[in-house]
């Protein structure tokens, strides 16, 4: 893989390639042979995994980040625009940590959950369209419409998926039909 290849698939991938070179380069192990493993990388499902390009409009499955901290680092990655697909089950997060990525690079929020008070209440001040729904059909169709030719549509949720879907893996096999559906 080439490091241009490898920076495409965002930071997370980038900070991962690094700590698995470190144990290979103490080992003393030639650089070619370290790099040369990198080429049978193959992205993880459901870990910022590119679903489609939709007339412009990446769709990227981050369902994996049931946390802040792995929205955080998938928010950080991006680039361009991002229409932020989020919510589930809150335990309590703290949506501060993430109010300055949101009011620098997300365009727009879907809320997808059955109780997404806490998260209008942490980013209604930004003055954001934003919309609520509660399947994942839904969510996709209002990121999509949404969105623009360049922007990102990212499903990093930042919650437990338990109110809608038996888990992540679930959550993200939804998303990536109603991409496909689209």
């Amino acid at each position: 893989m080439t490091l241009e290849a490898l920076v495409k698939q965002g930071q997370t991938t980038v900070y991962d390639s690094l700590v698995a070179s470190i144990g290979p380069k103490i080992r003393e192990i030639r650089k070619e042979y370290i790099k040369e493993s990198f080429y049978g990388f193959q992205q993880v499902e459901h870990r910022l995994e590119l679903v489609a390009v939709i007339h412009g409009i990446e769709f990227i499955n981050d369902s994996k980040s049931t946390n802040i901290n792995g929205t955080w680092f998938a928010m950080e990655s991006s680039s361009r625009p991002v229409i932020w697909i989020v919510g589930g089950i809150d335990s309590g997060n703290d949506y501060a940590v993430l109010r300055h990525l949101v009011r620098s690079n997300v365009k727009g929020i879907i809320c997808l959950g059955l109780d997404n008070r806490r998260i209008h209440v942490a980013f209604d001040d930004l003055d954001l369209p934003m919309a609520d729904v509660t399947t994942m059909e839904e969510a996709v169709q209002a990121a999509y419409y949404m969105g623009n030719a360049g922007d990102v549509v990212l499903l990093s949720p930042a919650c437990a998926s338990f109110d809608l879907f038996e888990n992540y893996e679930e959550r993200g096999k939804a998303f990536r039909k109603s991409v496909k559906n689209l």
